[in-house]
């Protein structure tokens, strides 16, 4: 028996910057792309050309997508004026975008509260923006905001809105749990009743997460008829957040009541990224993991004393649904050092590095790891960091660059300009280099008394020409006088691969240094650059 296609809408860019505290940069907007058209999403909605000039830009110049289309969103023609001459619509239209996802009314409430029309002009609005993008050859989808609420207190009109956008061509009809109130039996007797109008080949669900009933909403719709889903990486969206991907993904992969039934273009394979792609989101945002987020949080295969670590031992499917590393994530039993030793020869072997596991080495790594965590440092995020940890403690990396001091001061020279100045002392090959620059802020000083200076490094300077820092954060760790701060500093070169480099110290200027040099570091390491001819390392 053939399986049916569940499609995946992926709305973070639009729904996860409604988000409060998020604010995608285009870059940003452009990494979440990439990283979603790379896991196989069906389409990946940009935000809303028109209403922003952020939205505006993304869709003046998109990104490539592989396998993935590209969806713009707007809203459904205002009262008093034709599609045509609609400037929303216009907007949308000028786009480059092959597929458009408009938003209308379907309660009869907010026909008559918010938009203050007739339930008659509420219809023309929808009919003639579908005609539009309809005609103009665009993959035209209708969400039906408010749907489960309209349809519970006028199910005859709710039913007119979507078969009206339905009747004129559009491919999908999504049924928009708005305020995210409906609860799990809700959506499958509802969705069930309208799939007897409109083919369930043709309708999707857009689930909000204000019942903490996102998923179940959207298991259940798929269960019910709907094959298209719509919702966001780690559940990112406005007030509790929408329904999240990231957990109905491998539910719908891994879990047999819907993998016998149901395929999606996400393959078995693919879903071994979600942990990095769940993790991506939360780096690019400067916050903290979920640890006991389904299927990726750092805790969610995490077991601690008792029976369970017996149990688990015996056999891993006692305490787990499915195998952490089907998802790319790992399982750590929390009182065993053979089960940290396991977490790190997995590291270890992602970055082909070969060793026995009883290496008394890997025992020192292990314990050295821990006494970094618990002041501190975490290595979800910065591979970079935690590869040159490692090999440094098993002896693969050289010394290069050496740095035996650097002096940093901050000089307010008016009343709107404020200079900082760096001088770096570099210890290469015996001989010491004075590097000095100057910037906005400390770090940035830091920074350019290294990189301006590229040429006198000597033999390392043709290593480092193409280094560039793109993106530097900073958390702090705890609060008070005392506060630790951890510093994380993204880089790349030509190659177009960026590494993430940390650092962890109470003072963010030696924080920001320890992450910088790993960053330099790691550059001459990948680029096999020879050792300090004075290093015994």
């Amino acid at each position: 028996m053939s399986k049916e296609k569940i499609y995946i809408f992926d709305t973070t860019l639009r729904d996860g910057a409604q988000t409060e505290g998020v604010n995608f940069s285009i870059d940003d907007k452009n990494k979440i792309a990439k990283a979603l058209s790379d896991l196989g999403v069906d389409y990946l909605e940009g935000g809303w050309p028109g209403a922003n000039t952020l939205d505006t830009t993304f869709f003046n110049n998109p990104p490539k997508l592989v396998n993935t289309t590209l969806t713009a969103f707007g809203m459904t023609k205002k009262t008093g004026r034709s599609a045509e001459n609609d400037p929303g619509l216009s907007a949308l239209l000028n786009t480059k975008a092959p597929a458009i996802c408009l938003v209308g009314k379907s309660w009869d409430f907010h026909v008559d509260v918010a938009l203050g029309i007739t339930k008659e002009e509420n219809l023309e609005n929808i009919k003639e923006s579908a005609k539009l993008f309809v005609k103009n050859k665009r993959e035209f989808m209708f969400d039906a905001e408010h749907f489960f609420d309209g349809y519970k207190k006028n199910p005859e009109y709710a039913l007119s809105c979507i078969k009206t956008a339905y009747n004129e061509g559009a491919r999908w009809i999504v049924l928009c749990d708005t305020n995210g109130g409906t609860l799990p039996h809700e959506v499958g007797e509802i969705v069930s009743k309208v799939s007897k109008q409109i083919p369930g080949k043709n309708l999707g669900i857009h689930a909000h997460n204000d019942t903490e009933n996102a998923v179940a909403n959207s298991l259940s719709a798929i269960l019910a008829g709907v094959r298209q889903v719509q919702g966001t990486i780690n559940g990112l969206g406005e007030r509790c957040g929408n329904a999240n991907l990231i957990s109905l993904i491998p539910s719908i992969v891994l879990k047999k009541s819907f993998s016998d039934s149901f395929e999606i273009k996400i393959n078995k394979n693919k879903i071994k990224t979600l942990t990095e792609c769940s993790r991506l989101l939360d780096e690019i945002l400067n916050r903290k993991s979920n640890r006991r987020a389904a299927y990726v949080g750092p805790s969610a295969f995490a077991h601690k004393g008792g029976l369970h670590v017996s149990a688990v031992s015996k056999d891993p499917k006692t305490y787990e649904h499915v195998d952490p590393s089907l998802v790319g994530n790992v399982r750590n039993i929390i009182v065993s050092d053979q089960a940290g030793r396991s977490n790190i020869m997995s590291r270890l072997n992602k970055y082909g590095i070969k060793i026995d596991k009883n290496d008394p080495k890997v025992q020192t790594l292990l314990e050295e790891v821990k006494g970094r965590e618990f002041i501190g440092y975490s290595y979800d995020g910065a591979d970079a960091s935690f590869e040159l940890l490692a090999r440094r403690l098993l002896g693969e990396i050289p010394k290069y660059l050496t740095i035996s001091k650097y002096d940093v001061s901050v000089k307010k020279e008016s009343k709107d300009k404020i200079n900082s100045f760096a001088k770096a002392h570099l210890m290469v090959d015996g001989k010491e280099i004075v590097c000095e620059g100057s910037g906005n802020g400390p770090v940035n000083a830091l920074d350019n008394a290294i990189r301006s200076n590229v040429d006198k490094v000597g033999k390392y300077s043709k290593y480092l020409k193409d280094l560039k820092l793109v993106d530097y954060k900073v958390r702090i760790l705890n609060t008070g006088t005392n506060a630790t701060t951890r510093v994380s500093i993204e880089s790349t070169d030509k190659s177009g691969k960026n590494w993430f480099t940390i650092g962890v110290s109470p003072n963010i200027i030696e924080a920001s240094f320890k992450a910088l040099i790993d960053s330099l570091d790691y550059k001459l390491y990948k680029e096999k650059a020879p050792a300090d001819i004075l290093s015994n390392d």
